[in-house]
């Protein structure tokens, strides 16, 4: 897997107009246009052959379309890379307003899967039969694809149940125990910045990816959909309370390093220990190996935190899907990609690559699960993963513009990192200013 840094889009507007135009929001009710594709018809357009244009950055893809296209020697499949998450969803928004362009398969991370479902900009996948296919993927996936719906609205490509990735040597260094609880982990944060005034726990300078998938897994349901048009928004229930009471602590006595992920003071820290965990998804291991390479053979995983003494619960963090846009052409050759890259041979061939699956089948293998990772000390590390897959809870939904509530993270929630106010009161704002946009937008908000 690669970086998710949850890079929020400022550039996108209205929810609405992200897709097929504002018109197009008071008539999303999830249900299927009624036409079936059977695979008699697929194999038939394979047989055909023709060209597919395929929007994704995922660069595992590269071998899947070649394999693809050897396997289908008719079929040629156009793999352009319009950009990573924020440069390609408004490409993909343009192409779409613009009823020009669009791509027949596009890669669209989970988190976003709700705009652009609830305008029609995207494919019913069940008008292929893709429903059989629900058993095949981890809970969490399989959930964002349908996008609080009926529907199948993409086939997952990757996930990322999260875990504890953790500087063993540092822990070892201070005599810090590796926490099972968050708050074991506001405990061993103040023994090792009390051991070492350079060294924090973790890094955190704001995340709206990162504190929704915390919230997701103490058990907060801030979102819900019903409908297409009918959403709440609430941070008040008693998981949020409990991330934002646990984090406050952290924040209040300076424990977390101010410094934002991805950057390239991010990537010393992780590399000299002054940032000693992460809690993040299960892509994190290829990027840990290219980013901190001088710390090969010093970190670990954990499972994640609990918020409760003796829970099992985990999250999702990142991970994304291949969908068909509604304007796309040649949708039996589409799916047919789509079908073979996230649920056929090709996702062995991602594995190999270095992907990490969603598919419940490789998460569970004995080849997946004792693999072992020399960054890790030869740690099989895939085993903590693919529990933690098997933790997540699959009632989590996003927002159907979450893209814009994501953006004005940083100007909400944001401030309880650079002032006095309280994360709970941050959280509000944030709220506030969700239920105010969404309103705007014609969305009946609660």
């Amino acid at each position: 897997m690669h970086k998710h840094s949850r890079r929020l889009l400022r550039s996108i507007g209205l929810v609405c107009a992200l897709a097929l135009g504002a018109t197009a929001c008071g008539d999303s009710d999830g249900e299927s246009s009624g036409k079936s594709v059977s695979e008699s018809d697929i194999k038939a357009a394979l047989e055909k052959g023709g060209e597919i244009t395929v929007w994704a950055w995922e660069p595992t893809l590269k071998k899947v379309a070649a394999d693809f296209e050897k396997a289908h020697p008719k079929v040629k499949v156009n793999l352009v890379n319009a950009g990573t998450n924020a440069d390609q969803y408004t490409a993909l928004s343009n192409a779409i307003s613009a009823k020009k362009g669009v791509p027949d398969v596009a890669q669209i991370e989970y988190y976003a899967i709700g705009q652009y479902a609830l305008s029609k900009g995207l494919t019913d996948l069940s008008e292929f039969g893709a429903g059989k296919l629900a058993a095949h993927y981890s809970p969490g996936p399989w959930s964002a694809v349908q996008s609080g719906t009926d529907g199948v609205y993409a086939l997952p490509m990757d996930s990322g149940p999260m875990a504890l990735f953790y500087n063993k040597k540092v822990f070892d260094k201070y005599g810090i125990e590796v926490p099972s609880t968050w708050d074991e982990y506001v405990e061993a944060a103040k023994k090792l910045h009390d051991a070492d005034p350079k060294a924090y726990i973790t890094a955190d300078a704001g995340d709206a990816g990162t504190t929704t998938s915390l919230l997701w897994q103490a058990g907060s349901r801030p979102y819900s959909v019903t409908g297409g048009t009918n959403v709440k928004v609430d941070f008040s229930d008693q998981g949020a309370t409990t991330y934002s009471d646990t984090w406050q602590k952290l924040l209040d006595d300076d424990l977390v390093a101010p410094i934002a992920a991805w950057s390239d003071e991010w990537f010393k820290g992780l590399a000299d220990g002054t940032i000693a965990s992460l809690a993040t998804g299960a892509w994190m291991p290829a990027n840990l190996e290219s980013g901190a390479k001088d710390a090969s053979g010093d970190w670990r995983v954990a499972p994640l935190p609990q918020w409760k003494e003796g829970g099992k619960s985990s999250a999702e963090n990142g991970g994304s899907s291949l969908a068909l846009p509604e304007l796309g052409k040649n949708e039996e050759l589409a799916y047919a990609f789509v079908e073979y890259a996230n649920s056929g041979k090709g996702v062995q061939s991602r594995l190999e690559e270095g992907a990490f699956p969603a598919t419940t089948e490789d998460l569970q293998s004995s080849t997946f699960q004792e693999t072992k990772f020399e960054y890790f000390g030869g740690q099989q590390a895939n085993k903590i993963f693919a529990e933690s897959a098997a933790d997540v809870a699959d009632d989590w939904s996003y927002l159907p513009f979450q893209v814009y509530a994501n953006s004005i993270f940083n100007d909400t929630v944001g401030k309880a990192y650079v002032s006095d106010t309280k994360l709970s009161d941050a959280l509000k704002s944030w709220q506030d200013a969700s239920v105010k946009y969404g309103k705007e937008q014609g969305f009946t908000v609660e």
